[in-house]
């Protein structure tokens, strides 16, 4: 009996993770702050920042609008691709204040850098050739 009880008390241990199993394997979430491309709909390859969540499917974006050309509306999550971006602002922002963190964090330069950013130039450059 006292090796069946030290068995248990050795398996019910917690191991403790090694440094790789510790590592995060997503990084881009959905939250407040995120900076996003909307993919389908009359906003197409426009950037947008995360507002507020709705719900599970939803979210509350601003573009702003004076910037990015996308107007504050509610779209669904599988309308937009999430990017390494994040801004720091809070639930609700005002127009003013997401327009002076995309400048302060200089995101629109940022973004034409990412590989996402680089594909929408591309595809923008190929469409305005007359061939």
């Amino acid at each position: 009996r006292g090796t069946r009880g030290e068995e248990r008390r050795q398996a019910a241990q917690v191991q403790v993770a090694s440094p790789q199993q510790e590592k995060m394997v997503f990084t881009k979430f959905v939250e407040v702050g995120r900076v996003c491309v909307i993919n389908y709909g009359k906003d197409v390859d426009k950037l947008c920042v995360i507002i507020n969540v709705v719900d599970v499917n939803r979210v509350l974006v601003d573009g702003p609008h004076s910037l990015t050309g996308v107007s504050r509306h509610v779209i669904n999550i599988k309308r937009i691709t999430l990017t390494n971006l994040k801004v720091d602002i809070g639930i609700h922002a005002t127009v003013k204040s997401i327009k002076k963190a995309f400048e302060k964090d200089d995101i629109l330069n940022k973004f034409k850098e990412e590989p996402e950013g680089k594909r929408i130039s591309k595809q923008q450059r190929n469409s305005a050739m007359n061939d």
